[in-house]
């Protein structure tokens, strides 16, 4: 009868609001979405079934007495939202051994999903399905579908949960008339943590959820008030004290922050900040030149006659293009080079091309673009001189400077006529690195910051003797209290010994090696390369990769024979010994724009077998969100914690923190917990870099 009682307000609460908002249109002053305490769209506990607009992406922090929580959610799509939380539990210690992890609160990772089913329209609501800690240890495990309407400046919301969400059980799990095996919610987790319990899913007690967020009349101001389904009386902080299930707040948005202050739970209060931002709108301010207007220009009259060096020079200095050879014929022009600031490739093209009719007579009919990879011919891009020349000049009512050109893969006439004079010589870069962890035993977040100092000779176009020196800068690694972990593993340590690699020296020698690399066939190319190819191990390996000019589909396949390298120093080998090398599939599926799968299989380092499947989603900055996992033919037992390999990263353009245009970018990787299964060789030379400018999306 109490529980009827709860659920007779809350259905009376949201018809009262309703009635008080009938004069409001859907015109009216809409709310913005917010951020719950656990991180991702929501009221204070409980999701709503609203998404943020599409490549959004949040960074929040919340207090709320017992826990606090960092977290980040990120808009995929329109319709998938992800979040990946960090749970500072004030309670409870990391573990009971102070040399292990001394007096430091217990941490725990947790990642959401949320599917939206139906947008909403003028009359129906809303609807979305979530999944909560679904791949974790479940501390917070929940599922849930939920409804919002949004009417006027009042956005009213209704739920049922289950797991955390539900464990009020304020009403009976509907799941449950179906069959009895939803009557129950198996408890724990199976493995060592980190797998998909699809055996808990909807299971064991339910509970309605719901509340509003309401816009006042006060600009950036909102009121959030919910009731939830929990009743903390199992709650990994200990058993809480619940006084009420009303949870009010309040929500103020300045600039890109949204400070918010709440009491929950009838006893507590509870404040949080979020930063938000765009990864689609996101950019830098630039400082550069126009593309060159070609209106009212003089080119040469003839070929004896052009200018040559001010055209090499232009092309450096106006379209970013290096050459390092040209071939024409009578109405023709050849130039190969490489494209080194301009990441749009329409862009780059525009403006190589704007410098090119400025100079070259009208006796040049085509021009031809070879973009190198080191000094191989990548793709051609052939254009249309008289084609270009309209269209940068605007004679028609609706000018399409793309329409006047195409890329393909090189003709074998444009390979024949490519012979460069200068395919030998020193070559260097400087490259930062940055590894982290977050959870640790010794503190939340462990870092190594620093350069790799890479260079090397290239003998001719297909072969070079290369190496790179890592030198650290920055960490506080030194905070480590072991460096081989105690665990017990039946499997060969190919990566959990990482903690004595790292650490070994300030500076130490990561790759030194020697590699061929050639087209062998159109649109298959080759390498092949042997020495210290990696961290960890050294070895010798070839590959093969096929990849058509701007194809949604490429495929390649890698076979290495490798030795683990020692820690103790950067020359020596330890006894391990093994084969590694997959067959991989590279995907663009058009239903999923802007992303790419790949699909790897094969065996890895520790000799076991199976796939590693990577997701990657790009947005219009260029920035990269990926995650990937392996699955293979070792159980979660023989894993150890974790269960199975899996990780995050983000890669960020370095055009994005410059004021010129620049290529480039940076990877920052978030690995939960690393271990020994599922591991693949880091190859110091991928193919699939080598093939980007062929059909760009790291690019």
């Amino acid at each position: 009868m109490k529980t009827c009682s709860k659920l007779n307000k809350l259905t009376f609460f949201i018809a009262l609001i309703s009635i008080q908002i009938q004069g409001y249109t859907q015109e009216s002053k809409a709310v913005a979405p917010s951020q719950m305490v656990q991180g991702g769209v929501g009221l204070w506990q409980t999701p709503t079934a609203r998404m943020m607009p599409e490549g959004s992406q949040t960074i929040s922090y919340t207090d709320n007495n017992e826990y606090r929580f960092w977290s980040s959610s990120l808009q995929l799509f329109p319709w998938m939202e992800a979040t990946v939380r960090y749970t500072d539990v004030r309670t409870q210690l990391y573990s009971n051994v102070a040399s292990f992890s001394g007096n430091q609160t217990l941490k725990d990772k947790g990642i959401d999903v949320k599917f939206r089913l139906l947008e909403e329209d003028y009359y129906l609501p809303q609807v979305a399905m979530g999944f909560r800690d679904f791949g974790g240890t479940g501390f917070f495990e929940s599922e849930f579908i939920n409804f919002s309407k949004r009417l006027g400046p009042v956005d009213v919301h209704l739920g049922i949960g289950w797991g955390y969400l539900g464990a009020g059980g304020n009403v009976i799990n509907p799941l449950c008339e179906v069959a009895d095996s939803y009557c129950e919610r198996p408890s724990g987790f199976s493995g060592s943590g980190g797998k998909i319990e699809f055996g808990h899913f909807f299971k064991g007690p339910a509970s309605i959820f719901g509340g509003i967020e309401y816009q006042t009349p006060i600009d950036k101001l909102r009121v959030k008030l919910e009731y939830e389904g929990n009743n903390y009386l199992n709650d990994r902080a200990g058993e809480l004290e619940q006084s009420s299930p009303w949870n009010l707040g309040l929500v103020y948005e300045w600039n890109d922050f949204d400070f918010s202050l709440n009491y929950q739970r009838g006893n507590t209060v509870g404040f949080g900040v979020t930063y938000k931002l765009n990864l689609h709108t996101a950019k830098q301010v630039k400082f550069d030149k126009p593309p060159r207007s070609i209106d009212g220009v003089t080119p040469a009259i003839d070929m004896k006659s052009l200018n040559r060096q001010r055209l090499y020079t232009d092309l450096y200095t106006d379209g970013s293009f290096l050459i390092n050879y040209t071939h024409q014929t009578s109405d023709e022009m050849t130039i190969y080079g490489n494209q080194f600031a301009y990441r749009d490739n329409d862009e780059a093209i525009e403006r190589v091309g704007r410098i090119l009719a400025s100079e070259l007579p009208e006796s040049i009919k085509t021009y031809r673009i070879v973009t190198n990879a080191a000094l191989l011919p990548m793709v051609e891009t052939e254009i249309d001189a008289d084609a270009f020349k309209s269209a940068a000049l605007y004679e028609a009512l609706e000018s399409d400077l793309t329409v006047s050109y195409q890329r393909q893969e090189p003709s074998t006439e444009t390979l024949t006529n490519y012979k460069p004079n200068n395919t030998s010589g020193l070559f260097h870069s400087v490259n930062s690195f940055w590894i982290q962890t977050f959870g640790g035993p010794e503190s939340f977040y462990l870092y190594q910051g620093g350069a790799i100092l890479s260079g090397g000779y290239g003998f001719n176009e297909n072969f070079s003797i290369s190496g790179g020196v890592k030198a650290t800068l920055i960490e506080n690694f030194d905070k480590f209290n072991f460096t081989t972990d105690r665990q017990n593993s039946t499997l060969p340590r190919v990566r959990t010994q990482v903690r004595e690699y790292v650490t070994r020296s300030k500076v130490t020698l990561e790759t030194a090696f020697l590699h061929w690399t050639d087209r062998i066939a159109p649109n298959l190319f080759a390498q092949a390369y042997g020495g210290y190819l990696e961290t960890m191990f050294g070895g010798v390996g070839t590959e093969l990769f096929y990849s058509p000019v701007d194809s949604n589909l490429s495929f390649g396949i890698d076979l290495n024979y490798v030795q683990q390298r020692s820690y103790e120093n950067n020359f020596d080998f330890f006894d391990y010994k093994t084969f590694t090398g997959h067959a991989s599939m590279y995907w663009r599926p058009d239903f999923l724009p802007d992303t790419q799968i790949v699909i790897s299989a094969g065996q890895f380092l520790a000799k076991d077998k199976g796939v590693n499947i990577d997701f990657a989603k790009r947005f219009d900055s260029g920035i990269i969100v990926g995650a990937y996992a392996a699955i293979t033919n070792v159980s979660a037992e023989e894993y150890g914690e974790g269960s199975f390999t899996k990780g995050f990263y983000i890669s960020i353009p370095f055009d994005l923190f410059v004021l010129k245009p620049a290529k480039g970018r940076g990877k920052i990787p978030w690995v939960p917990i690393g271990r020994d299964g599922g591991q693949m060789l880091q190859k110091p030379v991928n193919l699939i870099d080598l093939n980007q400018v062929r059909s760009p999306f790291y690019d």
